[in-house]
């Protein structure tokens, strides 16, 4: 499930978000819908566009694919981002421009790069009928390896973390020692947390900054509530993420070192400026072999072009 990021999102102008060190900064997502099914979107807002390097949080379901209806997003384009699949449940097909053809169940990790350019579908049509419940990451590549070569992996198992009251599953980067085999462009961190009632503690990087949303429960952290539909900014100078639970939670830890470039970000495209979002969707809409072809039963997605002269 990707996208798409609106003017409601973001700005149509490259920006950048200052770290900072901070009590906690609760940003309330919107509900969208994403390829006829739910979603909360509480990344990009306009209060904040970027935590370390990931840059879009869409937090789906949980709700109910059915014969009739589901998750299904046809062939459209990326460029200079990674695309992170993580599902609590159900399944999902994933299929692009490079030839990939991958069933991602609870549990697997999906990992696309966008590079220079890459297309795919998410479907669920014919694929899955029950609960689903999961998140579709964004994670913006740097200048040194956005314009390179399109590429796709996907981890059937990753390592995981006894925290005493819970699990910690390192999807991306490193905890305590413990680091996911998944590639990153820049230093990232990415942890799905399955807590009972109890005390959990993390070690982090001071340097970075971090972020928190909760799938499903509740959680106090610190001077604020978190539920479903929020994020917890939690700024730099952490080395210690220490959560007090109440009730059975499941959340996801975000962080890495913040991300120093400007983005610009509008539809499926992140880019550095305008010019390059109106090349990457003249080259869409046309065809252009830049975006490749997706061996997909959904027809493409086409869209007006971006909302500036």
């Amino acid at each position: 499930m990707s996208g798409p990021v609106t003017t409601d999102d973001a700005p149509a102008e490259p920006v950048h978000d200052e770290p900072h060190p901070c009590d906690v900064e609760v940003i309330e997502g919107r509900a969208a819908e994403v390829g006829g099914f739910a979603v909360r979107r509480v990344l990009p807002r306009r209060p904040r566009r970027t935590v370390g390097a990931w840059c879009f949080v869409d937090h789906m379901g949980p709700g109910g694919v059915t014969r009739d209806r589901g998750l299904d997003v046809g062939p459209h384009p990326h460029i200079g981002l990674q695309t992170v699949t993580w599902l609590l449940e159900g399944e999902i097909l994933h299929r692009d421009s490079l030839g990939s053809e991958q069933l991602i169940r609870p549990g697997q990790l999906n990992l696309m790069t966008a590079g220079r350019g890459v297309s795919h579908s998410e479907e669920t049509g014919g694929i899955h009928i029950g609960p689903l419940h999961g998140v579709q990451l964004w994670v913006a590549q740097p200048e040194a390896t956005r314009h390179g070569p399109p590429a796709f992996e996907h981890h059937a198992e990753l390592p995981v973390v006894d925290l005493g009251s819970g699990l910690a599953t390192v999807l991306v980067g490193s905890v305590g020692g413990t680091t996911s085999p998944a590639r990153h462009d820049t230093d990232l961190l990415g942890v799905d947390l399955d807590l009972r009632a109890g005390t959990a503690a993390l070690p982090l990087d001071p340097a970075h900054e971090h972020a928190l949303v909760v799938f499903s429960g509740r959680l106090r952290v610190r001077s604020a509530d978190l539920v479903p539909g929020r994020l917890a900014y939690l700024g730099t100078g952490l080395d210690e993420l220490q959560l007090d639970v109440d009730e059975p939670v499941r959340a996801l830890l975000l962080g890495g070192e913040p991300f120093a470039e400007e983005l610009l970000m509008w539809w499926n495209y992140v880019a550095r400026t305008r010019d390059e979002v109106v090349e990457a969707h003249r080259a869409w809409s046309s065809g252009d072999e830049r975006f490749g072809t997706v061996a997909s039963p959904l027809p493409r997605i086409d869209v007006a072009g971006p909302p500036w002269p």
